[in-house]
């Protein structure tokens, strides 16, 4: 079992469609092409002496590269990952523009095995989904805050 935990801001926002969530592809290697399994709630990773929601606020803007929005965070709760993470999440309602991400980056030795280091985006892009779709594409386990944010806007 992992002791690791993450904190991210899921986005959301109201349209003539419906409800809509900001989730972005996870960068790297290994999700390139893959679309179920591979978009998350903005979020990363943080140590036990750092408040959940600060990490979640510091963790969206080095993601994105843009600045967490203001506005009330209404709480997700925590899940567990397949792979043993913590990811707790906090909701808020605002309108970003996709195209004004500028990720944040991370170095991997890529190929495997190569000795060879290469730069790769933390996230490679972000989308607006209604929350069927977002169900099909997300972190399996993280489909429980789409449906705890749809309980919440009921």
């Amino acid at each position: 079992m992992s002791g690791r935990r993450s904190a991210g801001l899921l986005l959301f926002r109201h349209t003539d469609d419906g409800l809509e969530v900001l989730l972005a592809h996870m960068g790297g290697p290994f999700f390139a092409r893959k679309d179920a399994g591979a978009w998350t709630v903005p979020k990363g990773e943080y140590e036990s002496d750092e408040p959940a929601w600060e990490a979640a606020r510091r963790e969206f803007r080095e993601e994105l590269g843009v600045a967490p929005p203001d506005g009330e965070a209404i709480p997700l709760g925590e899940v567990r990952q397949a792979n043993g993470k913590i990811v707790t999440a906090w909701a808020v309602e605002a309108d970003l523009d996709p195209v004004s991400i500028e990720p944040g980056t991370f170095v991997m030795e890529w190929p495997p095995r190569s000795g060879r280091t290469q730069e790769f985006p933390e996230v490679d892009r972000v989308a607006w989904y209604g929350l069927d779709r977002a169900r099909e594409v997300i972190v399996k386990a993280q489909a429980a805050f789409l449906d705890r944010l749809a309980e919440h806007s009921d």
